[in-house]
């Protein structure tokens, strides 16, 4: 029996659905946004591309074969070498990240853009570095920046306050920076609704992150791909996982 969840679902944190997940939402996100933006605005579905080190491991070897005609000659005759050490290697994948941004219709102005983080934008590496240096661009500009964090593992994105929670969604309007609003919870507790940033003095609509979640697990069928008898990858405190099992049984 799935859990009923009252905000985020940390088992869709796992790293071999998230991918899947981050692009369901980027897309409900635009498609619950436009409704409520045309005629004078519209989402558009973005992606950003770079190509990231990913560490392979080479499997070790300590037994060779004679070649065929010796061993007819006699018994099967096998030569041992030295076993090596195991090492990885840094091979490269091409990893793609959606994002939205919202663009004044009359001008192709980008408004406001909308980031779900990534596990690479929260570790050090070569997507935290690409993320950081379009985050720092859009703070400079005159373009709003709501960024979503879903994910309870890495490193939180730099601000001035030391505020701890499991999930965050930040929104940062261009006219009242170096201000923001941030909106904290933790996996107990219900997603935050907040106001979508638009130009003064247009009127914001309200984004139901949780609505919008229950679609992408509603449409990605993605109750048939979770094991809810165990622990979430990756795995929640003790007493959360508690919280978890009695969520099943109520």
């Amino acid at each position: 029996m799935a859990p009923n969840f009252p905000g985020m679902n940390p088992y869709l944190e796992n790293p071999s659905l998230w991918s899947e997940v981050h692009s369901w939402l980027i897309v409900e996100l635009a498609r619950s946004l436009n409704p409520l933006l045309i005629p004078k605005y519209r989402a558009a579905v973005e992606k950003r591309v770079y190509l990231d080190a990913l560490l392979v491991g080479i499997p070790d070897a300590s037994v060779f074969q004679q070649n065929p005609e010796a061993e007819q000659a006699s018994a099967v005759t096998t030569g041992v070498i030295t076993k090596p050490i195991r090492v990885t290697l840094p091979l490269t994948e091409e990893i793609i990240e959606r994002y939205l941004e919202i663009r004044e219709v009359k001008t192709g102005k980008v408004v406001t853009v909308v980031e779900v983080l990534s596990p690479k934008n929260k570790r050090v590496g070569e997507g935290r570095e690409k993320y950081l240096t379009k985050r720092q661009k859009v703070l400079n500009s005159a373009t709003h920046l709501v960024e979503i964090d879903l994910l309870r593992t890495g490193n939180f994105m730099p601000m001035d306050a030391s505020i701890r929670s499991d999930y965050r969604i930040l929104v940062s309007r261009a006219n009242l920076r170096p201000e923001a609003e941030l909106y904290p919870f933790n996996v107990r507790e219900s997603i935050p609704q907040f106001l979508f940033p638009l130009q003064p003095p247009e009127r914001e609509p309200v984004v139901n992150l949780s609505e919008i979640l229950g679609q992408v697990y509603q449409e990605a069928a993605l109750d048939l791909a979770i094991d809810y008898s165990q622990q979430p990858v990756p795995p929640l405190s003790e007493s959360d996982y508690q919280w978890v099992r009695s969520l099943t049984e109520s």
